[in-house]
């Protein structure tokens, strides 16, 4: 390695990219490429360096495989930053692999902790778990102890596992410290906080309550009947019963469960289900059939009885009944929670995290875009979203709201 090539790689490794940039910017030799890719995502010129990093990784030959799979890191880390999900992730497992069996354990670990990270974005996170657990208990450099803690942290936190994520934070927040990076001091700090801030609103007989996600792992674990609006669903105990993709039916039980234990009207029932005004008999007979298959979801748990004016709800073994309500009640809580991030989404990863299709979530954005809630950046294929900081949930952490934020098991 010559000495402006030695020269520059110390620059970035010491954050100066415009000293790594000045001297070999205007080599075009693969270790020069790989390094102005890597200094232009430092400055945040992410297309420029995805595009240098590609070109590197093309030029070293086939026996520089080691080199390679430093570029396909790198670039993998650059498309995260972009949000950009839609490649295989196989060309960073085999980088990885190379990297491992090379000795190269600093680049390994990077690959390793760049995929929890996007499998923490994209809400797998069993996938996510199972990717991190090898470096649990290992010594770690500070960097990357301290990167590792914050995805446990953040894999705790949207599991519900509130001790594990206030000892991944304190680690977090000591590796960072001792590594004196500022900004991972500051993403340990802002973790702690969600903590102390209210997640979601309980409803129980007509009354609402903030609750904290220590007070919402309680009241999961507490075997009550929890008509979940956060994920869409029936959480008793240890069972779940998913209503996401059955959206009458989840609006069915949520007005029976804010209604407990008093029944629900017909009239309401309809109107909240099938979002009618004018109500006939055909959609009398439309609610019989909906609450027969909500009743058939429901065996074992609660059952559906019908009363002169309506339905009631009726858990099973002396249940309480509660609902658990998003901050703010909407359509578009959970890409609103994505956008949150601050960083620009692609529609095509939106869809991916959100697992709808890219045209629903295309709609969403150009409803939110004319409500002035989202705006959009670049012009087709290169056009991504943004979201301001969200006032609509101030004082609230959305983490809730994000893709599989409860265990679904």
């Amino acid at each position: 390695m010559d000495s402006l090539i030695s020269a520059a790689a110390r620059a970035l490794a010491a954050g100066d990219s415009l000293a790594a940039l000045k001297r070999v910017a205007l080599r075009n030799d693969p270790p020069a490429l790989a390094l102005r890719g890597i200094a232009m995502a430092q400055l945040g010129e992410h297309p420029r360096a995805r595009e240098l990093l590609r070109q590197a990784a093309r030029a070293f030959g086939p026996g520089e495989a080691l080199a390679q799979a430093r570029c396909v890191v790198a670039e993998a880390e650059v498309a995260l930053a972009m949000r950009e999900f839609t490649g295989s992730t196989a060309e960073l497992e085999a980088a990885m692999a190379t990297l491992e069996a090379r000795g190269d354990r600093a680049n390994a670990l990077q690959a390793r902790l760049i995929a929890v990270r996007r499998l923490l974005l994209l809400g797998r996170l069993d996938e996510a778990g199972t990717l991190l657990a090898p470096l649990q208990g290992q010594a770690l450099p500070l960097l990357p102890a301290a990167v590792a803690a914050l995805a446990s942290a953040e894999l705790a936190l949207r599991s519900l596992r509130i001790a594990d994520a206030e000892a991944a934070l304190t680690y977090a927040a000591a590796a960072a410290a001792q590594a004196g990076i500022p900004a991972l001091q500051a993403e340990a700090a802002q973790a702690r906080e969600l903590l102390q801030q209210p997640a979601a609103r309980r409803i129980t007989g007509g009354r609402v309550e903030a609750l904290r996600l220590h007070e919402v792992a309680a009241l999961m674990a507490s075997g009550a009947l929890v008509a979940d609006a956060c994920r869409h669903g029936l959480r008793a105990g240890e069972a779940w019963v998913p209503l996401a993709r059955r959206p009458i039916l989840f609006t069915l039980l949520r007005v029976l469960a804010e209604a407990w234990p008093a029944d629900a009207e017909r009239d309401v029932l309809i109107a909240r289900a099938f979002r009618l005004r004018e109500v006939d008999e055909t959609h009398r007979a439309r609610l019989r059939v909906e609450i027969g298959r909500l009743r058939a979801l429901l065996r074992g748990l609660a059952g559906i009885e019908a009363t002169p004016r309506g339905f009631v709800l009726q858990p099973l073994n002396d249940r309480a009944v509660a609902v658990l309500a998003p901050p703010v009640d909407g359509d578009q809580g959970e890409l609103m929670a994505l956008l949150a991030d601050g960083a620009a989404w692609s529609t095509s990863a939106l869809a991916l995290a959100l697992d709808a299709s890219q045209r629903t979530v295309q709609r969403a954005l150009a409803e939110l875009e004319a409500e002035g809630r989202v705006r959009a950046i670049g012009q087709t294929r290169s056009r991504r979203w943004l979201a301001p900081p969200l006032s609509d949930f101030a004082g609230f952490t959305t983490i809730l709201l994000l893709p599989a934020a409860l265990p679904l098991g």
